[in-house]
């Protein structure tokens, strides 16, 4: 949890102080907030849109970077052109929906361009997902296609009977440069590699009739039930974010963009892209995020710009110091998570000038972007939100004797809502129910809507705020929100385990919270060693990695309250301290394939940052 000083909070004098540096951003950002703001519902827009025109100004630029692969605009926008046509002979629509589960690399980022121009709404995948998790987000969606890296393929075939497409909707790219060689497609894939080869490659006319309120993706967030949630994003929300972080960002086309987030989630394909796209300038993308590469990717890729979120930051601070620190140009980052103990530190070691720290959720319609380039905060935000007195015991929301919400005084700590506004819509989950449950009426005044953000944040003046911590069934884990109900369940399918209770614990000089369960064992069973390795086996098997329990809390019993809701509170304040339960508490230390018992050198070792979580 954040803590703030006096120095945090933010006036008019110290916005003032930061203007000089401010004023050079001032013609981009205005002709991003004209982007942004100044559209018809009915007008063209949205990623198809913005990428042509980018084609336009910089043709010959380069736009993706991915090992030793280039390409230009042009030749990524023709890349694209062709899967956009494929689709449209095949009857796709706009409306439609395609599974994409590709991990990042050029054949992933062209195909989004392509099937964007058509106005079908793309389905992000998560790569990390298998089993009846993958086949519960596949399905939730109701797909026309699939489209498959080979590196996820075994994970399709393991669920391939239970998704409902038909059986000549597979679509298969080969796990290379298949530009350069399209490979050869297993048995019931099609490979869209090949089959795309004979289409044209100019812009289809597509591009031009999709509108603000289409679907651009459906990104997965973390169910409160127990299973993904399915989020839909619209071109309308991408031309905002286009509008606002992506123009404050400030990129031109000598600038190169280095991404190593998932482009499954918002903050590598909205977020940062975004940002490129506005200055035609290059991404630069890696696969998957690695420590000991990173720095010498920016220094080959020769990249100005990074994208981040706090775990990558610290995995980067924990790194011993090296030439590459500083042999690089990179100035600006964007992202979120930036922990207030190393932001200063993170920029001094790394000679960053600019941390774009910024707040936003897939789902909801309120964001915050450090524009003035301040320390320890998510910054300013245009949109219309309050920050509301909340009740962490009762779990509710402060209402004064009119049932009105009450708002913090500046330093105080509330819950985060937006309010729902033609301007700042909430466009919602694909179940009609979870949208009635995060809507809050009547906050101010009678009729009012806000959005119920699940976060509490600090107001630290001047439209600033600070984020402190995640309410709920969810927290957030190795830059992923996990589902505390999913964990729950999946741990629960352990043949000694008869009922599981998650909950996120803080571990010191971490971000986020790593996951813990307070398990309830089968009548009669004991664990023994041999178990306390089938667990992790069975975990590994169900659950994303970021999502296996990091320690676990063997119980008798468990405590509900009145309402048979599990007593969180309690385990939450013990986490996995030897010293305060007399319960057998269990570890997965870094790189172990057991868990093993927490004993006070292990704990103490683990307070004093021993352990790389």
């Amino acid at each position: 949890m954040s803590q703030t000083t006096q120095t945090d909070i933010i006036t008019l004098s110290t916005v003032a102080s930061k203007l000089p540096d401010f004023i050079s951003k001032v013609p981009h950002i205005l002709t991003g907030l004209k982007h942004a703001y100044l559209r018809t519902p009915t007008s063209p827009t949205g990623l198809g849109v913005a990428f042509e025109k980018a084609v336009k100004r910089n043709p010959q630029g380069i736009a993706l970077l991915f090992e030793d692969q280039s390409y230009s605009y042009q030749t990524l926008n023709e890349w694209a052109n062709q899967i956009a046509h494929y689709y449209l002979s095949i009857g796709a629509k706009k409306g439609d929906v395609i599974a994409v589960m590709i991990e990042n690399r050029p054949e992933l980022v062209a195909t989004i361009v392509g099937l964007a121009k058509i106005g079908v709404t793309i389905a992000l995948v998560n790569t990390s997902q298998i089993a009846k998790v993958l086949a519960h987000s596949i399905n939730l969606v109701n797909p026309i296609a699939v489209i498959a890296g080979e590196e996820v393929r075994a994970a399709i075939d393991e669920v391939r009977a239970e998704l409902k497409i038909a059986a000549d909707r597979f679509y298969w790219f080969a796990d290379q440069a298949t530009r350069k060689n399209a490979g050869t497609a297993p048995q019931g894939y099609i490979n869209l590699a090949q089959v795309m080869q004979s289409f044209q490659t100019f812009n289809p006319a597509t591009t031009q009739t999709v509108i603000g309120k289409d679907g651009l993706f459906y990104i997965y967030t973390s169910g409160t039930t127990g299973l993904p949630k399915a989020v839909i994003f619209t071109h309308s929300r991408w031309t905002l974010a286009y509008g606002t972080y992506g123009h404050i960002l400030n990129l031109g086309p000598k600038d190169v963009m280095y991404v190593t987030l998932p482009l499954y989630h918002a903050t590598g394909v909205v977020v940062c892209w975004c940002g490129v796209i506005a200055g035609s300038s290059t991404l630069a993308i890696r696969r998957k995020f690695s420590t000991s590469s990173f720095w010498k990717d920016v220094q080959t890729f020769n990249a100005s710009a990074i994208g981040y979120v706090g775990e990558l930051c610290r995995y980067l601070m924990d790194a011993p110091s090296s030439e590459l620190d500083r042999s690089h140009r990179v100035t600006k980052m964007i992202g979120n998570g930036m922990r207030p103990n190393i932001w200063g530190k993170f920029k001094q070691r790394f000679g960053v000038k600019e941390v774009l720290e910024l707040y936003a959720s897939s789902e909801g319609n309120v964001g915050f972007s450090n524009i003035f380039n301040f320390e320890n905060t998510v910054g300013f935000s245009p949109t219309p939100y309050a920050i509301v007195e909340f009740d962490k015991e009762k779990n509710e929301l402060v209402r004064n004797a009119k049932g009105y919400c009450k708002k913090v005084k500046t330093g105080g700590v509330g819950l985060l809502i937006g309010k729902i506004t033609s301007r700042s819509p909430f466009d919602g989950y694909t179940d009609p129910e979870k949208n009635k449950s995060v809507i809050l009426k009547d906050v101010f005044e009678q009729g009012d809507s806000y959005f119920n953000t699940g976060d509490l944040v600090r107001d630290i003046g001047f439209r600033h705020a600070q984020f402190v911590d995640r309410l709920g069934d969810t927290f957030r884990w190795k830059g992923e929100n996990v589902s505390t109900t999913e964990v729950e369940n999946m741990v629960s399918e352990h043949e000694k385990i008869a009922e599981a209770v998650v909950y996120g614990v803080e571990i010191p000089n971490t971000n986020g919270r790593a996951g813990m369960a307070a398990i309830t064992l089968t009548e009669g069973a004991e664990l023994n060693t041999a178990d306390l390795t089938d667990m992790v086996n069975v975990f590994k098997k169900c659950l994303p990695a970021y999502a296996i329990p990091v320690f676990l809390r063997v119980q008798a019993k468990v405590e509900t309250t009145g309402t048979f809701k599990y007593q969180k509170n309690k385990l939450k304040e013990d986490a996995f301290d030897p010293s305060k339960t007399t319960e057998r508490l269990l570890v997965l230390l870094p790189g172990a394939s057991c868990y093993c018992d927490v004993t006070a050198e292990i704990f103490n070792n683990i307070q004093t940052y021993q352990y790389r979580f």
